[in-house]
């Protein structure tokens, strides 16, 4: 009973849900609303934007290099997520990452690895759940993307969204259409709606009436009731961020760079790359098992370039 009436209130949030975030979906030739300064403006699309990404280099910035058995990358980590850029420092310094693999690869999203059980194993072994015992909290900043060459943390399903404190994947990604952007944005800020949802109607007494309206096979009734929920889940979901937005140059960095704009928001980029996207495709496109794991071993090491 408690699962049926669950799934009819989800069931009857969505449509109310769609029907308000459509009203930030972005379309070809027309203007984008956007977050500036916490205000939402209109802009009309220029592709002078994507140059004003923040300028970082070997002054300001520390670069790592990533040698493999396919050639060698370099990476620049981000000052702005500075516990996740000195955690990696502090890996690569004490050699962790070395002989490490690359354990999973998918070509037109990323390259994964940092698994410290993956350095001695055999080619049936399962990867991915090896880590170093800490996490590392959430570092997302607004601004910094998962675009193509993006390094980010990977993490398991926890709450706080915090990182592992070894495993990173490097985005090889694809370009996207500005209207499926849109759809991407659209199911995240449902998706958000539909677990605040689901919290809320796990309150006992909340699930109690849900219950009765249900034994009482009351449809009209239940519907009415689960409309007074909906100020709670907006207040919530207000409270958490309210309608997550892609602004005008996340859409032109996906439509022209490229990436994997649905990890925004819920995973932590720390840093770029910025020599060897040749070698990146090479990884990620490179044969592999149901598992994603290349079937033949790329291992990594790794030294700090400054």
């Amino acid at each position: 009973m408690k699962k049926i009436a669950s799934l009819l209130l989800c069931l009857g949030i969505m449509y109310a849900v769609q029907a308000q975030v459509q009203k930030t979906t972005t379309q070809p030739g027309k203007l984008v609303k956007i977050v500036e300064k916490r205000k939402v403006v209109k802009k009309k699309v220029t592709k002078k934007v994507v140059k004003r990404l923040v300028v970082r280099d070997s002054n300001t910035n520390r670069i790592v290099e990533i040698n493999t058995d396919m050639g060698v990358m370099k990476v620049l980590l981000y000052n702005e997520t500075p516990n996740h850029r000195d955690n990696f420092i502090k890996l690569v310094k004490q050699h962790f990452f070395d002989s490490l693999l690359f354990h999973r690869v998918i070509k037109g999203f990323m390259i994964q690895g940092g698994d410290p059980t993956s350095k001695n194993v055999d080619s049936s072994a399962m990867l991915g759940n090896g880590d170093v015992g800490y996490k590392i909290p959430a570092e997302i900043v607004n601004g910094i993307w998962h675009k193509r060459g993006a390094l980010a943390a990977a993490r398991d399903n926890n709450p706080e969204k915090a990182s592992s404190g070894c495993q990173f994947y490097i985005v090889d990604g694809q370009k996207f259409k500005r209207e499926d952007l849109a759809n991407t944005m659209n199911q995240k800020n449902l998706n958000r709606k539909q677990k605040i949802f689901y919290d809320i109607i796990q309150k006992d007494s909340i699930n109690a009436t849900i219950n009765a309206f249900q034994t009482a096979k009351d449809k009209e009734g239940l519907t009415k009731y689960i409309e007074t929920l909906k100020p709670s889940v907006e207040e919530e979901y207000q409270k958490t961020g309210g309608d997550f937005i892609y602004d005008e140059p996340q859409v032109e960095t996906y439509e022209t760079i490229g990436g994997a704009p649905h990890l925004d928001g819920d995973y932590t980029v720390f840093g770029e790359l910025i020599e060897g996207f040749d070698v990146l495709d090479k990884i990620a496109s490179a044969p592999k098992n149901q598992s994603d794991r290349p079937l033949q071993d790329i291992r990594m090491k790794m030294r700090m370039l400054n």
